[in-house]
């Protein structure tokens, strides 16, 4: 393996200083040559109340500067084990849901063709529709879906079938997800009518609710969330109102009695094995951040994912 690319070393050059990028690596043209790359979905279009998370990218690059180089418990070099940069961001267009979704699609298809896995930083949650467009369009996918809300919904107001709560019901109907393949974590909150959920559990997926993971735990719930991903190639998807927004609470649609940051780090890790063909942090909404914390939390879940991916990159290629 060539020499990775690697991010600047903040005893030279201190974290505020220099142009903002993902975990202070290099911003590369082209994912050619990377196994895993780093991009933006600066992107609301499909937002139906707050919008904001078209901010998400850009702070969050801010944000990451505050990641090292290794894992303080697993030990993971992900710079080293797997050459890692930030393409930038895909085009997007504020003013045409549909064109800004074939946007979407055609950047994440650059990284996939070039054989890079694609690690993006959203945008509201209907970014992941056109982004599994791209990943999945050989075969479905399976999916790990942290979230305080089920996103799928079939229309909003009228006969709309693209917002931030129905990408995963287009992702299933497209062909792009496996629904027995396919768990959502830490569902919670006041929801429309009592069987709001009942298309998606008839399609096989595996909803457990807040309630059901505090009594569990994290290793029980994610013993059986990998069980149900399998061996097969799975895509994850973290919207960061899955977290309390006593932690987070610049989001969109916050969510109280969530996780603590702490659960879901620890979650993220426990997906290492599997299979992950690419992954996302979705819902990071700045205008409405506290501090940058929320920020900090979606670029700490963005550095505990690319941790997993390294390692799977470096298992796949020993």
């Amino acid at each position: 393996m060539s020499e990775t690319f690697q991010p600047v070393d903040a005893f030279l050059v201190p974290r505020f200083a220099g142009i903002a990028t993902f975990m202070r690596l290099p911003l590369v043209p082209s994912p050619a040559g990377l196994d895993i790359a780093l991009y933006g979905i600066p992107w609301d279009g499909g937002t139906t109340n707050r919008a904001g998370a078209r901010h998400g990218p850009r702070e969050v690059r801010s944000q990451s500067s505050l990641m090292r180089r290794v894992h303080h418990v697993s030990g993971i070099e992900p710079f080293t084990l797997a050459n890692v940069a930030d393409v930038g961001d895909v085009s997007v267009n504020p003013i045409n849901l549909l064109d800004g979704l074939a946007r979407i699609e055609k950047g994440v298809a650059a990284i996939v063709d070039a054989g890079a896995l694609p690690l993006g930083v959203g945008g509201d949650h209907l970014t992941t529709l056109p982004v599994l467009r791209a990943v999945a369009k050989k075969r479905p996918v399976g999916l790990i879906h942290f979230d305080a809300h089920s996103d799928t919904n079939d229309t909003y107001f009228g006969d709309n079938p693209y917002t931030h709560g129905t990408p995963f019901r287009r992702g299933i109907e497209e062909g792009l997800i496996d629904p027995k393949r396919f768990v959502q974590i830490g569902l919670r909150g006041s929801i429309y009518e009592t069987d709001d959920h009942a298309w998606a559990r008839s399609q096989g997926i595996r909803l457990i609710y807040i309630e059901e993971f505090m009594e569990r735990g994290v290793k029980a719930v994610m013993e059986e969330a990998r069980a149900i991903a399998g061996t097969g190639p799975t895509y994850v998807t973290f919207d960061i109102d899955s977290i309390d927004p006593s932690m987070a609470p610049g989001t969109g649609t916050p969510e109280v009695g969530g996780f603590t940051t702490r659960e879901a780090q620890q979650m993220i890790r426990l997906l290492e094995g599997l299979d992950i063909v690419g992954a996302d942090v979705v819902e990071v909404a700045p205008p409405f951040d506290i501090g940058g914390m929320t920020a900090l939390a979606g670029a700490t879940m963005m550095f505990e994912l690319l941790c997993v991916m390294a390692r799977g990159v470096a298992a796949r290629r020993a």
